[in-house]
């Protein structure tokens, strides 16, 4: 067994270098991949294909499959949930999910509305509310007078109020 120890110094050094540790984690690991030598060791003896030459070998096929246990290992506990400190408790089981139906629902009928304006109304808006300019810079991307501005922000917020006044009295109704 003493062969085999040095092929987990390797399998140690592996784990210790991947997570830049040198405690706990690493025997766990070494443990581990100490189980899995014993269970294949006795599988390998039951069906009589052990090779004592090469049982303690540190070259060869031996070495190479307790790398590649050890590496396996060492990424099982790399993706695991533990080693990324996720818990589910009690009080995230009951957590209600945000419901964002009221949002779209209200996208959807502002959407409505505002197809139902003119194109002039809805570009005034457009520019006033959504690009958040001013009047007068409204006015003068669109070459149209201030005054022209206000107007059509004025009629298209009261068809918009109708508008939506009509669909609540229609939902309630």
């Amino acid at each position: 067994m003493h062969q085999y120890h040095r092929g987990l110094g390797a399998a140690r050094l592996v784990w210790a270098e991947a997570n830049g540790i040198r405690d706990r984690p690493a025997e766990a690991v070494t443990a581990a991949v100490m189980r899995r030598v014993r269970s294949r060791v006795l599988l390998l003896q039951q069906e009589g294909k052990i090779r004592p030459e090469r049982l303690y070998s540190t070259e060869g096929s031996v070495r190479g499959w307790l790398l590649t246990v050890t590496r396996n290992l060492v990424v099982d506990r790399m993706r695991s949930a533990v080693a990324r400190h996720e818990t589910v408790g009690a009080e995230d089981k009951d957590m209600p999910l945000p419901d964002h139906t009221g949002a779209v629902l209200a996208s959807v009928v502002a959407t409505g509305l505002l197809r139902r304006l003119s194109h002039e109304h809805r570009e005034v808006l457009l520019h006033t509310y959504l690009c958040g300019r001013t009047v007068q810079e409204t006015a003068r991307v669109l070459g149209i007078p201030a005054g022209t501005v206000k107007s059509r922000r004025h009629y298209a917020l009261n068809i918009l109020r109708s508008e939506a006044g009509e669909n609540i009295r229609r939902e309630v109704a």
